[in-house]
């Protein structure tokens, strides 16, 4: 119906272009979620214990809190719990999309029959262990080989270092001093657009993605496709959480087919989600709120 919408609009005004015929979602200050009870009473009917509910979430802090060192990030006692309940129930299809690597984040979040997506959605791998791999054109491929080959070389020092995660990379600069990360960040990104790579700014951390359209956007929709078919948007509630920059493609292609939240603490930051959870702890009663429907 859009696409028809767009072509009748196009014969009287072709000087109007898809954006401009389409209204696409905008950025905006989510209303923020701070306790289980703003949940019930900003999202009353949403969730229904009767009917299919996928849960789509990013893991750094969302399911777990930000870490000096990524080997050292772990997931709240009462979260984690919780997080099995809700995996076990059969109205409940559960995903992780991480910006990590496939098997660290599986080997982080260790849920047997769920699905998982690493290097922002790359690479997908289902319950039955079966796979979908973005493939990468070879010319990409030789090209990150030298980007990280470059920022060992260059920026891989004063306490930062290269995460290589085979397809798309972290330059985490935490623990470089304070008076060297402009510096040694800024030259990082340099670095990583020299190869066509794109530079995501996340915490203390420089995120280099290649250059193709496949993000944790399109992997939530292509996940959720696979999953319940064509006309998922009829058949199932979605919620999607996420912390970072990245998780916001996957924000704005769930706006009005599902509802986002995103975790930050500036109250003035703009976002594609729906609402804003102002600290990761308040995770544990997004997971609370779908459990008080589905699993109590």
């Amino acid at each position: 119906m859009k696409g028809l919408v767009f072509v009748l609009i196009f014969l009287l005004d072709p000087t109007r272009s898809y954006q401009e015929t389409v209204k696409m979602p905008e950025q905006h200050v989510a209303p923020v979620i701070a306790n289980l009870e703003d949940f019930e009473r900003n999202l009353p009917g949403y969730l229904n214990g009767n009917s299919k509910l996928a849960v789509l979430l990013d893991y750094d802090g969302t399911l777990a809190p930000i870490a000096d060192n990524p080997a050292k990030t772990k997931m709240p006692v009462e979260l984690e719990a919780i997080l099995h309940k809700i995996a076990q129930h059969p109205e409940i299809f559960l995903a992780v999309i991480s910006g990590r690597g496939l098997k660290d984040v599986q080997k982080q979040v260790n849920i047997e029959g769920i699905t998982y997506a690493g290097n922002h959605g790359l690479e997908i791998e289902y319950p039955d262990g079966s796979r979908h791999d973005y493939e990468l054109p070879a010319e990409i491929k030789r090209n990150y080989t030298n980007m990280v080959k470059e920022l060992k070389d260059k920026v891989e020092k004063n306490g930062a270092w290269v995460e290589d995660k085979r397809v798309s990379l972290t330059y985490h600069y935490r623990d470089t001093p304070v008076e060297l990360k402009d510096e040694q960040k800024n030259l990082a990104s340099e670095i990583c657009r020299k190869y066509g790579f794109r530079p995501n700014q996340a915490h203390e951390a420089i995120e280099a993605k290649p250059p193709v359209n496949w993000n944790k956007g399109e992997a939530a929709l292509y996940i959720l496709k696979q999953k319940f078919g064509d006309n998922w948007p009829e058949t199932v509630s979605v919620v999607f959480a996420g912390d970072d920059t990245t998780d916001e493609d996957a924000m704005r292609v769930l706006r009005g087919l599902g509802r986002s939240f995103r975790i930050a603490e500036n109250e003035k930051i703009q976002t594609f989600a729906d609402f804003r959870l102002p600290k990761q702890a308040v995770m544990t009663d997004l997971l609370k709120w779908i459990a008080e429907v589905y699993v109590s």
